[in-house]
């Protein structure tokens, strides 16, 4: 490849050093918005039902036509809204119902806009909770030139995890951190509020909504040996959101009996003021001259993540209002709800008791929105699956079924999953489904609202669908077909189909004979699974990054952990396939502190510690630039991870081969170079001095584990190499390289973002010896399939998500590109809905 002029290109040396303009802090405030409680919309929506994986909890909207808030942000949250258009940058406040991966991990079909969200709440501090938080707050960030502040709110301690993540966010994600109740390892209560347990804890409270917060914890949490154990991810939380009443008609004959004269008195009366009578001396009140008032409509939503959690609740006095079996309460106390949002999981929600205290709150209708089995039937992100199933039927190979749609059908019948809906239940419930809506307001719309639930696609009406656009399909995949059945050999090439001009020779497929390295090669060897393939932000087609190798009995590796990683296991492997490849892992390596590439990270420790709780096992070692450090000691302040960390650069070939030896010393920063890029080229490999002294005395026993562990899977060494992309960004070499791509035609774009095009890829995929190159992590420009120079792709294919290659099919990958392009022909053009931000490369 001809090297370009590093000058005439205009590399962009400040970005990769991070002292760009874009990294310079911005000066942002809240927004204020004039809000009108009587003439507005409102209602509240379920985001996601926890994902059809069943890995997050449920987020779910409270909308109002000024002001929107968000109750958790699991991962997978940004991702679901950019599959139904909903937009994002008018969040003000997050709520987080517990804070964890699950509440906190990340919307254009449907085209609901968010772009007024005020609050973010979590209901716990967890993995599950939180998992989208960071790929949200980044997305408001980037929203117009400077972006906006939101605030987010949480119980205890959360704000370490805030804290975390500013780390990787930059400036302009102004987070206002809303902390409230006590500590987990105090009786103390934050200064924002002060009460104790079990008060109802008030957070908003305007012209439109007050929002109120119940705090729980594990009813055993304080006959715990060690205090310290207890974290702030045992506390969960209960929101209530009350909208104030609507005011009676005003009777004007009443008003004029009572000496009053037409003018601004009348608006102060219906505003609920006093006012001086103008004819007579006497004051006249608001009840005086106004009908009979409506009640403000009132929402709970639920997360007992424990039948503990749910002892606790049963003793929460400051709900007593709210409950219509207690007969002793005065009527103008009491208060109706509505609407119940169940988050909590089936096994507390399915309980006895747990149906009695619901069945407490009379006529209310409840929304169950927890871990429901049948919401897998159907993909909650279906363009994806309907890319995944299209490539399926095409070429199964190398996109096996999804996990969940092969365990659906048994000799031609639906699996049963639970028996969730039992005649034990003793109130009526709807299961939640995406998109549904409870309407509040206007009053007269108050209930159910099924019409915004978006229509559902499964395989089988995918493919006849295919088959009708595209009919020659079917002959394409006959063909794909034989290229494992020996009917051609290597280097015969493709033979054309017949009648079919499609798909045609590809005269450089003969140009590459089998390496002896792949001659003895098994199916049981090696497996690259590519589970987020699009770049900066998941997209409707592509998630973010990450690249499993199934290592098959030796278990397996992560190349970096983009936000949804873990849903996307079980899309691939099914629920209990994904939980063994999570305890398979031998350790997980991040290439840089971008968000797209780590922010799945803590839901996949999260996963691995509770599934080896009880079972002799070793912490799993993450690999990982070293700012990474400090967003997982944060985290591990709200909940246990069961990790070691060592940073990329004791994993250097300089470092490891230092590491063998008795006498072991850090690497040398300014003399880190990596053969695996060509001399001078302008992905050529180097490093910048930081400053900060490598902790050789903690790392050297974990490099040893790292011996161990790598051996034990088959490997001799993790390889860790400087790139240059941004500061503290690497390579990694286990046969081959990981990189960034554009179009050709973009190369002056490409180098000021420091990426590579297309043919820089390959480049250095060639310049590494690869025999095969699969190029992924794409900019969103590209929604399937991207335009590339054929001229360059005789040793190359295209990545997907879910694409598997098994390294004994590796003769074969570049074959199928051919195919591949036919499948996208209608396709191959910029969905402009998508953002642009960034790509990058695998070379294996």
């Amino acid at each position: 490849m001809e090297e370009k002029d590093e000058t005439k290109v205009g590399f962009n040396r400040k970005r990769a050093e991070g002292k760009d303009k874009s990294s310079r802090p911005k000066d942002l405030k809240l927004k204020a918005r004039k809000l009108n409680p009587v003439n507005t919309i409102s209602y509240v929506q379920i985001l996601g039902t926890g994902m059809d994986t069943q890995d997050t909890s449920s987020s779910v909207l409270l909308f109002f036509d000024k002001q929107r808030f968000i109750f958790n942000a699991g991962e997978g949250l940004q991702r679901y809204c950019t599959e139904h258009r909903i937009k994002l940058s008018k969040i003000d406040h997050i709520f987080l119902s517990r804070v964890c991966s699950e509440t906190a991990g990340g919307l254009p079909e449907h085209r609901i806009k968010l772009s007024k969200i005020d609050h973010i709440f979590l209901s716990r501090v967890c993995s599950e909770t939180a998992g989208g938080l960071p790929g949200l707050l980044l997305t408001l960030a980037g929203t117009g030139e400077e972006g906006i502040s939101v605030n987010v709110w949480g119980p205890s301690d959360f704000k370490y995890l805030v804290d975390a993540m500013k780390s990787f966010i930059p400036n302009a994600a102004m987070v206002h951190s809303r902390c409230f109740g006590p500590s987990p390892n105090s009786d103390n209560v934050s200064l924002d509020n002060p009460g104790k347990l079990h008060d109802q804890l008030k957070l908003i409270d305007d012209e439109v909504v007050k929002i109120s917060a119940i705090l729980l914890q594990p009813a055993n949490h304080g006959l715990k040996e060690d205090k310290n154990a207890f974290k702030s991810s045992d506390i969960s939380v209960l929101y209530i959101c009350e909208l104030p009443e609507i005011r009676g008609k005003f009777d004007l004959e009443k008003a004029t009996a009572l000496g009053l004269k037409r003018g601004p008195k009348y608006r102060d009366l219906q505003e609920g003021k006093s006012v001086k009578s103008d004819t007579m001396d006497i004051m006249v009140h608001p009840d005086d001259v106004l009908g009979p008032s409506l009640p403000g409509p009132i929402v709970l939503l639920v997360d007992c993540p424990t039948l503990s959690h749910f002892q606790e609740l049963l003793c929460a006095e400051s709900l007593d209002t709210y409950y219509a079996d207690i007969p002793s309460m005065p009527e103008e106390k009491r208060k109706t709800v509505n609407c119940v949002i169940h988050l909590s999981p089936s096994l507390v929600v399915n309980s006895s008791d747990y149906q009695k205290w619901m069945s407490r709150f009379g006529g209310t209708q409840h929304i169950m929105a927890g871990h429901q089995m049948k919401n897998i039937e159907i993909p909650i992100l279906q363009s994806s699956a309907r890319v995944a199933a299209r490539l399926n039927y095409l070429c199964p190979q190398f996109f096996p079924a999804p996990g969940f749609w092969s365990l659906r059908k048994q000799n031609g019948s639906t699996i049963p999953f639970t028996n969730e809906d039992t005649d034990s239940k003793l109130c009526e419930t709807i299961s939640a489904e995406n998109l549904l809506k409870f309407r509040l307001r206007p009053h007269a719309q108050l209930g159910l609202d099924r019409s915004g639930i978006p229509n559902k696609a499964g395989p089988i009406q995918i493919i006849d669908d295919l088959l009708l656009e595209i009919p020659e399909i079917s002959d394409a995949a006959r063909q794909v077909a034989h290229l494992w059945e020996g009917v051609e050999d290597e280097g015969e090439g493709v033979t054309s189909m017949e009648g079919e001009k499609n798909v045609t020779e590809e005269p450089w497929l003969n140009q590459n004979s089998l390496p002896g390295c792949l001659e003895d090669i098994t199916r049981e060897d090696v497996e690259i699974v590519l589970l987020g393939t699009g770049s900066s932000q998941p997209s409707k087609y592509r998630n973010v990054s990450s690249i499993f190798i199934n290592l098959f009995s030796k278990g397996s590796i992560l190349l970096d952990c983009g936000e949804g990683t873990l849903g996307q296991l079980k899309r691939r492997y099914g629920i209990e396939g994904a939980d063994n490849a999570v305890r398979g892992l031998r350790c997980i390596w991040i290439s840089h502190i971008h968000a797209d590439h780590h922010t799945g990270l803590a839901r996949i420790l999260a996963l691995r510690r509770d599934l080896l709780k009880g079972v002799p096992h070793e912490p799993l070692i993450v690999i990982g630039p070293r700012q990474l450090k400090r967003f997982l000691d944060a985290y591990e302040r709200l909940e246990d991870l069961d990790m070691q960390f060592l940073d990329c650069r004791h994993t250097t070939e300089a470092s490891l081969a230092s590491s063998k030896s008795n006498n072991y010393e850090p690497p040398n920063e300014n003399n880190v170079d990596s053969n695996l890029f060509a001399k001078g080229s302008q992905m050529q490999s180097h490093w910048k001095r930081t400053g900060i002294p490598v902790d050789s005395i903690v790392a050297y026993p974990i490099l040893k584990n790292l011996k161990d562990v790598l051996g034990d899977a088959g490997l001799d060494d993790v390889i860790s190499f400087p790139v240059v992309h941004c500061p503290q960004a690497f390579g990694v070499a286990l046969k081959g390289a990981e990189r960034a791509t554009f179009e050709d035609a973009l190369v002056e774009e490409a180098i000021a973002r420091n990426h590579s095009t297309t043919e820089e890829a390959i480049g250095v995929g060639n310049s590494a010896g690869a025999y095969r190159i699969i190029l992924t992590h794409f900019s969103q420009r590209y929604p399937k399939i991207p335009v590339f120079d054929e001229s360059h792709m005789h040793k190359t294919c295209i990545a997907f998500d879910m694409m598997s290659v098994n390294f004994a099919d590796l003769h074969v990958l570049p074959r199928v590109l051919p195919y591949l392009k036919l499948l996208f022909k209608n396709e191959m053009i910029v969905d402009e809905s998508d953002d642009v931000e960034d790509a990058v490369t695998l070379a294996a």
